[in-house]
């Protein structure tokens, strides 16, 4: 079913691996032309343009774009007792840790009297968005609201698409959790609408724009991301889902078959990739994902996502260039199944986050590992983080130096200034030094 790509017997360079390995991927360019209209439009006109558009995309218009308070309360009374207690234990795990991700400030003493403080200020008002399509994203909710509250956010706000089977307002699931965090402000507008009017506000409906917006969405969300970069901040262009497993003779390839088929569950486009120095574990992986894939309930979509070109296994003499091969995938999800799991794992330079060991699969993280779910992926991972506090966190410098301190170093500021062509900084300095 996967597509074998056999690197055996070579060495090939980094940018050749960039090239053979499976990889999907979207363009999101592909969509501005139709994308572009929508932001230009709710710029404009805002709310009445977004609720318009969701008409059109989503079949429903509900009452308000916000969702009024007594809907997010009666919506925690839908779900099961088991689904709150689940939300619940993954709310405690993911606050614990990215409670713990918050710098304290520091101050560096570069002599008597001078100093630099570095203090981390967060973002005032944040936009989150949570996909509400085909599935229902619950912990889309925790994974994005949790480490902006802990960063210090003052303001946020959640835009999920509106739900033709629930009156018009975004799913009973994605409320409920938003009421178990203490999220009050729900706008029930989904797509590029959505993240247009999160940019750009619309004074007339009281709603304030906000200063970033995180969460994942399909392309066309991605592409209106794109497009209000710089007006506002974004997390990063999300792309499809993907995991890749380095993995050695003595893994289970009934583990391997199961996490391979769960993240090909989430999109046609996931990607499912096995990076492997043993042919038998291989083959045995391939047929237990042939014996297994049908009887899950998204089979087809499995199937659709594993024989893409985006999947596949790739062959290598030994676990060297298997930890080359991953490092140049760079992936999304990347669990270590080998000997000596840890060691291997501390070896990996770049993955959008690790899972070590056969009992650390990609699901754990997608819901209640405590780490965030929000990822880069096609290979960003070599440049770009996921999700974290950090994410809502401006590091600041405060500069403080007094008189004696800028005696000292204000000479070298003057050299380097008149070597610049850039005379008039020196002489800021050499002023406050003159008699007048």
């Amino acid at each position: 079913m996967l597509k074998v790509t056999d690197l055996r017997g070579r060495t090939p360079s980094t940018s050749e691996l960039r090239r053979v390995m499976p990889r999907g991927g979207t363009d999101v360019n592909s969509v501005m032309p139709t994308v572009a209209p929508i932001v230009e439009a709710v710029k404009e006109h805002g709310a009445a343009k977004a609720l318009e558009y969701g008409a059109q995309f989503d079949g429903i218009t509900p009452a308000s774009v916000r969702v009024p308070q007594d809907v997010i309360d009666n919506a925690l009374e839908t779900i099961s007792d088991e689904v709150r207690t689940a939300l619940e234990e993954a709310i405690s795990r993911i606050r614990k840790v990215h409670a713990a991700q918050k710098p304290e400030p520091h101050t560096t003493e570069l002599g008597p009297g001078a100093t630099v403080t570095e203090k981390f200020i967060p973002i005032d008002r944040v936009g989150l968005y949570v996909p509400g399509g085909e599935a229902v994203y619950p912990s889309s909710v925790l994974m994005n609201v949790i480490p902006a509250q802990e960063a210090g956010a003052t303001s946020m706000v959640v835009c999920t698409p509106p739900q033709a089977k629930f009156d018009g307002w975004p799913h009973p699931t994605i409320l409920a959790a938003c009421k178990l965090l203490g999220v009050d402000e729900i706008w029930a507008v989904g797509g590029a609408q959505a993240v247009a009017l999160m940019a750009y506000g619309d004074d007339s409906e009281n709603l304030e724009p906000v200063d970033i917006i995180t969460g994942p969405g399909n392309i066309y969300v991605t592409a209106a991301k794109r497009m209000v970069n710089g007006v506002v901040g974004i997390d990063a262009e999300a792309g499809p889902s993907e995991i890749a497993i380095l993995a050695d003779d003595s893994a289970d390839p009934v583990s391997l078959a199961f996490d391979l088929i769960s993240q090909a569950e989430h999109d046609l486009l996931a990607a499912s990739v096995l990076i492997t120095d043993s042919e038998e574990l291989a083959n045995q992986t391939l047929k237990e994902i042939e014996e297994r894939y049908t009887v899950t309930l998204n089979s087809d979509r499995v199937k659709a996502a594993l024989v893409g070109e985006q999947s596949g296994v790739v062959l290598v003499d030994d676990l060297e260039q298997g930890i080359a091969v991953a490092d140049a995938y760079a992936a999304e999800h990347l669990e270590i199944h080998t000997r000596n799991a840890r060691e291997v794992a501390e070896r990996i330079k770049h993955a959008g986050a690790i899972f070590v060991g056969e009992y650390s699969p990609v699901p754990l993280g997608d819901y209640a590992a405590g780490s965030n779910h929000v990822l880069p992926t096609s290979g960003t991972a070599r440049f770009s983080a996921g999700l974290t506090t950090h994410t809502f966190l401006r590091p600041v410098n405060l500069i403080e130096y007094n008189k004696e301190a800028l005696a000292e170093i204000g000479p070298h500021i003057i050299v380097l200034a008149d070597d610049e062509r850039l005379p008039a900084h020196g002489e800021a300095i050499r002023a406050r030094f003159e008699e007048q």
